[in-house]
């Protein structure tokens, strides 16, 4: 049995879980999409905390130190195991489903969408790491485009080190939690900040940050594709969202649509129905182009 309207597959950014869609996915539901989520290897129900994060007393010299029990998860990992979603996905919703990713989580669609361009209706990064072949996401941290960007500064010990970028979203400094809201949610409502942050995990891989864009125009560049700006976010700039565009458009020889929302860097908690609603015209577009080529010139 298949959908008469699209399949939403959303990949949440960088030390997030599925759980970051929770207002967005019932709004897409209640259009008649079907919409799946799912933990990235690493992250959410795989996730894996330093044993010093519940030690008593907690010590911040000793979680800065100890290794990263994800160092090892590569990205590679994260790539097939949303490409083996999409496929498991694809055959109950006419074929192909709409790949969303945000933040980090770009790194991760470009890649699939690389992999698997037939199934997919269309591509869509919310504020996400959109990278053209050969850069990878520490690239574009460097880049002078992001040079604004307050989300480094949540960093905490070496990551070289410790093999994982690591953030304390458990904190109880005041002056790290105004830093992590001003970094990744000033505009979310106080008790969605309180739950998001006490849900995320320490830890993310090394190896997703450096590892290189596989995009080319042959596949990747096939799919249509959409990034949603937003423009007061703090975590990734505006610059450096429009530095990408340019960039793969460039790369690519095509043109990404753009949409704009007014938001930080986590528009799914502060306007998920804004969100939604430019998912939902990204859907509906994209279904009616499928149709269209379906029927043929002659149609």
């Amino acid at each position: 049995m298949t959908r008469s309207k699209a399949t939403f597959v959303l990949v949440h950014g960088g030390w997030h879980n599925r759980s970051m869609w929770t207002k967005v996915v019932p709004l897409l539901e209640a259009q008649g999409f079907a919409v799946l989520t799912l933990d990235l290897p690493g992250a959410g129900v795989h996730a894996i905390a330093p044993t010093a994060l519940d030690a008593q007393p907690f010590d911040l010299d000793s979680f800065a130190a100890e290794p990263s029990p994800s160092a090892g998860v590569t990205q590679q990992q994260r790539t097939q195991a949303v490409v083996a979603f999409i496929r498991q996905a694809a055959p109950q919703c006419g074929g192909k489903v709409i790949l969303v990713g945000h933040s980090a989580g770009g790194m991760t669609v470009s890649a699939a969408a690389e992999e698997v361009p037939d199934l997919l209706h269309a591509v869509v990064y919310v504020a996400g790491f959109m990278v053209p072949k050969g850069l990878s996401l520490l690239d574009m941290v460097q880049h002078e485009s992001l040079s604004s960007a307050q989300s480094p500064r949540l960093f905490i010990g070496n990551p070289a080190a410790i093999g994982a970028t690591r953030i304390h979203g458990r904190s109880t400094d005041e002056a790290y939690r105004s830093l992590l809201r001003s970094s990744f949610y000033a505009d979310v409502p106080e008790p969605d900040f309180a739950h998001v942050v006490s849900q995320l995990h320490c830890d993310e891989p090394n190896a997703g940050g450096m590892a290189p864009s596989p995009i080319t125009p042959e596949r990747f560049g096939t799919v249509p594709r959409h990034y949603i700006r937003c423009t007061l976010d703090r975590a990734i700039p505006l610059t450096g969202q429009d530095h990408m565009i340019a960039m793969v458009d460039a790369a690519l020889g095509s043109t990404t649509k753009t949409h704009a929302l007014d938001s930080s860097h986590s528009p799914f908690l502060s306007q998920p129905a804004a969100l939604s609603k430019v998912f939902i015209e990204i859907g509906a577009g994209s279904l009616a182009e499928h149709r269209t080529q379906a029927a043929g010139p002659d149609a």
